[in-house]
């Protein structure tokens, strides 16, 4: 087979769709953190672990589901379960009585975020030949940019007008249209065996890919400790009314919509240098963020640039999954998505206990040194693949470190 099917790349639009819709239910709670504590009576910090449960339950899926998908066909394990759980998930958060109820609902879309991110990157892989991967993998994975863009923005913007409840539920009806298509555009996958199910800890024996994980699991542990505690930031420093936090929050997702179509050129010159280069750039915007936090025109253009670059992050690193293991990508990718969701439950429980005793400087600090640790992993991975930093900036042709 030379082309896809239309059907099948009907259902990796479906996928992209079924990803946003999953990113933004996920990190609304980011666009929507002093109502929805206002109004649970908790404190911001306690509203923030919303993200934390999410990803601790992703995590706890994402270890489970690799052993699920070798006995229960893709089709029916994606539509009924995950796209069901999601739609579950955002009708309990936005009907919580209390904050008990709420996390419950956090935690059933934890649980479809683990087991779709787990199987996404297999699953489209099986859609296309072997030389539409990257394409089908960059549209499913714009499901997740277009997220970026339109969730925090919109959440904040429709949250000041029906409130944080209705817009957790908005998120419903997208994902009823997402599962309806899946329905009718995804064939039917059957699982390739239970071979590599025992694989993830063996996965971790090899350095390169061991120092890659740990490199990533750094990474997004430092992104999230300051950005699930953006709205208190901009709201207590930067002082800005909802309509110019919905503006902020549209320009830093709109960069990073772009930030993920300009990656590509990079990532063809060099995969560990701009991994490397990402989590740098990100540490100096934390670090710029507590000295000129309080220009709402400054900070403005430095979360663009946060934008720019951390929305992009995830092709890289996904990038690097599938050329790094390339024969173990449904295993791979599980141990990937539970130690991303592993690292942004804990940024997000460090950040709001940080955020809660000692304030947003501190947060922002702390963010900033563990980023710039994730840039010194990612470079440690990059000696143990082989490569050193002269032939990342000029590498040889045809070669991608």
């Amino acid at each position: 087979m030379t082309t896809a099917e239309p059907k099948n790349w009907g259902a990796v639009l479906a996928m992209s769709l079924a990803a946003f819709a999953l990113v933004a239910s996920e990190f609304l709670p980011v666009s929507l953190l002093t109502p929805l504590a206002t109004d649970l009576h908790i404190t911001e910090g306690q509203a923030g672990q919303g993200i934390s449960v999410s990803g601790l339950f992703a995590l706890l899926t994402s270890l489970v589901i690799a052993a699920v998908a070798a006995r229960v066909e893709r089709k029916r394990l994606l539509l009924l379960s995950l796209t069901l759980l999601m739609i579950i998930s955002g009708t309990v958060v936005a009907f919580a009585p209390n904050y008990s109820v709420f996390m419950l609902g956090r935690a059933l879309i934890g649980v479809a975020i683990g087991g779709f991110w787990s199987l996404s990157a297999a699953t489209a892989m099986r859609l296309v030949p072997a030389a539409q991967v990257p394409r089908a993998l960059a549209i499913v994975n714009g499901g997740n940019a277009l997220a970026t863009v339109i969730a925090a923005p919109l959440g904040s913007f429709v949250g000041g007008l029906i409130g944080w409840r209705g817009a957790f539920f908005c998120v419903v009806p997208v994902a009823v249209l997402a599962a309806a298509w899946l329905m009718f555009s995804l064939p039917s996958i059957k699982a390739q065996g239970a071979a590599k199910n025992g694989r993830l800890l063996g996965l971790m024996k090899r350095k390169p890919v061991a120092l890659g994980m740990l490199a990533v699991s750094v990474f997004f542990m430092g992104q999230f400790m300051l950005f699930t505690y953006l709205r208190p930031f901009l709201e207590a420093v930067t002082q800005v009314s909802v309509s110019r936090l919905s503006l902020i929050l549209l320009v830093l997702g709109l960069a990073g919509l772009v930030g993920t179509l300009l990656i590509e050129r990079l990532l063809k010159k060099s995969v560990f240098l701009t991994l490397i280069i990402i989590p740098l750039v990100m540490a100096g915007i934390a670090l710029a963020l507590v000295k000129v936090g309080s220009s709402m025109v400054v900070t403005t253009l430095l979360l663009g640039l946060w934008g720019l670059v951390a929305t992009a992050a995830p092709v890289g690193w996904w990038t690097w999954l599938s050329t790094t293991l390339p024969d173990d990508a449904e295993a791979g990718g599980g141990l990937m998505v539970a130690i991303i969701q592993l690292a942004i439950a804990s940024g997000a429980i460090v950040g709001g206990l940080v955020f809660d005793w000692s304030g947003y400087q501190a947060t922002f600090q702390l963010s900033a040194a563990v980023l710039g640790a994730a840039a010194v992993l990612a470079w440690l991975a990059a000696r143990a693949s082989g490569y050193r930093v002269l032939s990342m900036i000029c590498p040889p042709s045809g070669v991608r470190p």
